[in-house]
């Protein structure tokens, strides 16, 4: 047989393989490598087929649903661990199949302003020297073997973020005998991020004091910085996943309770559990092989020596991340086991955002919190549990009620605005803020926007994620990995 026609068969063979495959093996509708829900067959209309949008719809379905895609996005991630670019300055690569970040490829929400050309090292933690090198989406790696650390580079400026500061003020000019806290939580990579690679992201200090500057009629700052900063050499940020870890809210929590004058426990008041060999969202963001290699030790502290009692509402939310329709209030956990491994691990705390949380504990002192949230601050209520006689959660995104009413219902004392910086920077979660003060109970209408930053629209599911909007995927906040569930 001659060479060629050997070649065909090869090629015919191969070509005959995939289309067996891609045609009849079954379609993934979760991809555990991104943490996203993936692309489902649309519905079909007249109007959707005569207009294209169906038949996109269909090529989208199946070019996003492929067999085995995890498995061939982490063969790709091998082959590009291999292949580096190197910039040829301070060290620095960049994946081949990676853009080379700009400041329009650069993760960050929604900033109104022109990013800072230089920044002001001053106040910030100072790391170890470490190599760093550009994954998917612009994730900073640095690191090597089991101390990688994934960073996302911020882009905002210190005259930014003065929205959040006014959401906090309507709240106090709304509720005059109730205390009003305002705390903006930094991330990673204001900590970590070397000196050889500073100027791919943008210092958070500035905006942070933008905040505090803009707080008016007595609403008081909860400036951790300082405190998260003192405390960078500890386990307070996770290194594979874009949250900071149940340490740093407990440094957080441990400063708003000396704002607010409220009792408050060390560590040794609570029980330490881990959820070993956890790696979390920032595998799927920046598809680094090395992430994934470098597991780590998910530890959380579940309160002792006090009762406490947790009631849930539960959101339904459609596709676009939108409330329609809520459940009836039913008892429940506030912390949920999951197994070593897991990628959920982090809704240990309340099992996720979708839904309003009321806690009520055996410390009966009167005071009686709101928490105003992104998945940052799911970390925080169970460190208040001393603190407060009650404490209720709710999600940037998602809650129902009108405000007015429900902190009047519910006779509370104190509201605690904790966002970590980037959600905080969003308008479109200050602007959720401040309707949540005249909307009518039960509707939930997210209120679109189209910000001017590259002239990008900004959805709710891009809101979804609390920390990279420009990033193609969305955290499964809510997941079916929980077991158990403790107290």
């Amino acid at each position: 047989m001659k060479l060629s026609k050997i070649y065909l068969i090869i090629i015919v063979t191969v070509v005959a393989a995939f289309a067996i495959v891609f045609n009849t093996f079954p379609r993934p509708t979760f991809s555990e490598l991104e943490k996203r829900e993936l692309t489902t067959f649309p519905k079909f209309s007249w109007e959707s087929l005569a207009d294209g949008s169906f038949t996109r719809n269909v090529s989208s379905w199946f070019s996003d649903s492929e067999p085995f895609r995890d498995v061939f996005m982490l063969l790709s991630m091998h082959i590009n661990d291999m292949e580096k670019i190197s910039t040829g300055e301070e060290d620095i690569t960049f994946h081949a199949s990676a853009p080379m970040p700009t400041e329009e490829t650069t993760p960050m929400e929604d900033f109104d302003e022109e990013v800072i050309e230089e920044n002001d090292t001053t106040d910030t933690y100072t790391p170890a020297d470490e190599n760093a090198k550009i994954a998917n989406n612009g994730i900073l790696i640095i690191g090597q073997g089991e101390n990688v650390r994934a960073l996302m580079a911020y882009g905002g400026t210190g005259s930014g973020c003065t929205g959040y500061a006014e959401a906090a003020n309507k709240y106090k000019e709304t509720f005059p005998n109730v205390n009003v806290y305002c705390m903006v939580i930094p991330t990673s990579v204001e900590f970590y991020c070397p000196e050889k690679a500073r100027k791919r992201s943008n210092p958070q200090r500035p905006t942070i004091d933008n905040v505090i500057n803009h707080l008016e009629g007595g609403v008081k700052s909860v400036d951790i910085y300082y405190t998260l900063r003192d405390h960078a050499a500890e386990d307070i940020y996770l290194r594979t996943d874009h949250h900071w870890a149940p340490l740093g809210a407990f440094y957080a929590a441990k400063k708003f309770a000396e704002v607010a004058g409220v009792p408050f426990r060390d560590l040794d008041g609570y029980e330490r559990r881990v959820v070993h060999g956890y790696v979390g969202s920032m595998y799927g963001y920046s598809q680094d092989i090395s992430v994934k290699n470098a597991p780590e030790d998910f530890v959380y502290y579940v309160p002792t020596g006090v009762e406490y009692t947790t009631t849930y509402i539960n959101y339904t939310i459609d596709e676009n991340y939108h409330v329609i329709g809520e459940g009836k209030p039913y008892k429940s956990v506030f912390f949920f086991k999951y197994k070593d491994g897991s990628g959920g691990a982090y809704c240990t705390f309340m099992g996720g955002d979708t839904k309003l949380t009321h806690v009520v504990t055996s410390s009966k002192n009167g005071r009686r919190l709101i928490i105003l949230k992104d998945s940052f601050g799911n970390a925080i209520p169970g460190y208040l549990f001393y603190s407060f006689e009650e404490i209720h959660v709710i999600d940037s995104r998602y809650f129902t009620k009108n405000m007015v009413d429900y902190v009047n219902e519910n006779q509370i004392t104190d509201i605690l605005f904790a966002n970590n910086i980037f959600k905080a920077y969003s308008s479109y979660t200050y602007r959720n803020y401040v309707r949540f003060l005249t909307q009518k109970a039960g509707v939930h209408v997210p209120a679109e926007k189209k910000d001017s930053t590259n002239n990008v629209s900004t959805s709710p599911e891009k809101a979804q994620n609390d920390s990279v909007s420009a990033t193609p995927t969305v955290v499964k906040e809510e997941t079916k990995e929980a077991t158990d569930s403790i107290d």
